[in-house]
């Protein structure tokens, strides 16, 4: 069983079911500063969680912004799975609404079935579109075919094998707070999804 850990997901994920699979994590190749000199919640990945964020930079300072924290976002759920917290900070810094509650459960899911993540996940493909009322519209695809699920307790890895279900889709809808900060208000993913196939 599997149950992504990172980017975006609740809804739509099937892989997510009883126990957690697939790792989300480190530090990424590229990714942005994030802006505003408003202060964020400090993110520590160990050395085995991998996250690469492709395309960070487009030319254009506010959909950089967005794809910048929709970046830590991702990584701040990533580290909450591995220390156990659902309630870490950064999950209500960077997500807001029925997205934080999603995204707290998701965490607790993981915990209650004594699992942690590693490995590398790639996002790829991220396109930021602005709505006539604000917000952002962010769809990207992820690589979870180098992700796995973590055994707390005996540190072994769930290494499962490579399929279409490893590549997924994440919808994600984005509001700018007083504080500047691009929360994630609601995500849907899809596994398998023909966009995202290498």
């Amino acid at each position: 069983m599997t149950l992504t850990a990172c980017g975006g997901d609740t809804k739509a994920s099937d892989k997510a079911t009883a126990a957690p699979s697939t790792a989300r994590t480190t530090a990424s190749a590229s990714v942005t500063p994030t802006p505003s000199a408003v202060e964020r919640p400090v993110t520590t990945l160990p050395s085995d969680v991998i996250e690469v964020f492709e395309g960070a930079r487009t030319g254009d300072p506010k959909k950089d912004a967005v794809l910048a924290d929709n970046a830590e976002a991702i990584r701040g759920v990533d580290a909450a799975i591995v220390a156990g917290k659902p309630n870490a900070p950064a999950v209500g810094f960077y997500y807001e609404g029925e997205a934080a509650a999603s995204k707290s459960e998701w965490i607790r899911r993981f915990t209650d079935n004594g699992l942690s993540i590693t490995g590398t996940v790639r996002y790829y493909d991220r396109k930021v579109t602005f709505r006539s009322d604000g917000n952002a519209s962010l769809v990207y695809c992820g690589d979870e075919s180098k992700g796995f699920n973590k055994n707390r307790a005996t540190g072994k890895v769930d290494v499962t094998p490579v399929t279409k279900n490893s590549y997924v889709v994440y919808n994600t809808l984005l509001k700018k707070n007083k504080q500047g900060v691009w929360q994630t208000i609601k995500v849907l993913s899809l596994r398998g999804a023909a966009q995202c196939q290498p």
